[in-house]
């Protein structure tokens, strides 16, 4: 039998990278990374890997990622001191799970 030969994969043709973009994005306005998910059209757990790395790239050249933390809505506990980017889980002084996101942007 003889198998048929594959047809070479062309992937589709970009004009910037899915950072680029998220870059560009977060230099002109503070966004969530659900907003950023809609305007960039990939999931928001993507987002928040690649803005680890933007995080890096970004100081590099000067700039920095600034990150307004996320609030507890029921007793308004500010997430200042937390490393991650990751909206948390729950409150840890009212165990209420009604957390606002962090918004970011470049500056």
């Amino acid at each position: 039998m003889r198998t048929k030969p594959r047809e070479a994969f062309i992937p589709q043709e970009r004009e910037d990278t899915i950072r680029h973009k998220i870059i560009s994005i977060l230099t002109g306005q503070s966004l969530s990374a659900k907003e950023l998910s809609a305007d960039v059209r990939i999931s928001e757990k993507e987002v928040y890997g690649h803005l680890e790395h933007i995080k890096k790239t970004v100081s590099k050249s000067g700039h920095n990622l600034v990150v307004v933390p996320s609030e507890c809505n029921k007793c308004g506990f500010v997430f200042k001191k937390r490393d991650k980017l990751k909206k948390p889980s729950k409150c840890p002084v009212c165990y209420s799970e009604s957390i606002s996101e962090p918004i970011f942007s470049i500056m």
